[in-house]
């Protein structure tokens, strides 16, 4: 069995997957590659999440890694947005 993340690496593992997220190339075209492309992008900023979103429910995690744990999954939406706006 592996050994369990902490909320410091769980936070910098998610911060990790955004980045990929953003570095996936765009299609040039906007029919099943596009959609293939933004499945793709969904799953990265979805499994970032899964990683961060119980940091802050957790008692003997820092306040200061909770506040960062919140400030990443409340960015999410936008940094989505953004890697998906039409160029």
């Amino acid at each position: 069995m592996s050994k369990a993340l902490t909320p410091e690496q769980r936070i910098r593992q998610a911060r990790k997957l955004i980045d990929e997220a953003s570095e996936i190339p765009r299609p040039s075209s906007m029919g099943w590659d596009f959609f293939s492309y933004t499945a793709q992008v969904k799953d990265k900023l979805k499994k970032a999440f899964e990683l961060v979103k119980l940091i802050q429910h957790s008692p003997s995690t820092d306040p200061e890694i909770k506040r960062e744990a919140k400030e990443l999954i409340d960015s999410l939406p936008e940094i989505e947005k953004g890697i998906l706006k039409p160029s």
